[in-house]
């Protein structure tokens, strides 16, 4: 099925905003989880912090590149298929970073460190992902 270059950057904008929502609600519920375990500790506000903190250098210095590069990918396709917004490695790396993030949250039930560090992670890649987006609305075609 061939597809318009605007529908695969809108598609590949959606991906991209999917996972970062997706990754702050999973990041919330892990919080939620440590906060049950001990209401008074303030270490679950230091993970959100330093979860957005790491995650606006990720977007500075990795995300926002990796969407650059893949925009300019999809302007150089001849004839864009639907698949073809991301490229097919892509999607078998997604499909690891989910089985492994899902994982990691279920190994941390109960462990409070565990639940801070991966919310912290989770925080940070969300964060990562949402900001570095407003490149996929700067894009200007060459």
């Amino acid at each position: 099925m061939v597809v318009s270059k605007h529908t695969l950057r809108r598609l590949a904008a959606l991906v991209w905003y999917l996972g970062g929502v997706v990754l702050l609600l999973k990041g919330t519920d892990l919080i939620l989880q440590a906060y049950t375990l001990r209401p008074t500790w303030q270490v679950p506000f230091i993970a959100i912090v330093t979860g957005a903190l790491v995650g606006g250098i990720k977007s500075r210095f990795l995300f926002a590149p990796i969407c650059r590069i893949n925009l300019e990918r999809i302007e150089q396709l001849e004839r864009p298929r639907i698949w073809q917004c991301y490229r097919t490695r892509f999607y078998f790396e997604l499909a690891a970073m989910i089985s492994l993030g899902i994982t990691l949250s279920r190994m941390a039930e109960g462990k409070l460190p565990f639940l801070v560090g991966i919310s912290a992670l989770d925080y940070s890649l969300g964060v990562a992902l949402l900001t570095s987006s407003v490149v996929f609305w700067r894009f200007r075609r060459q």
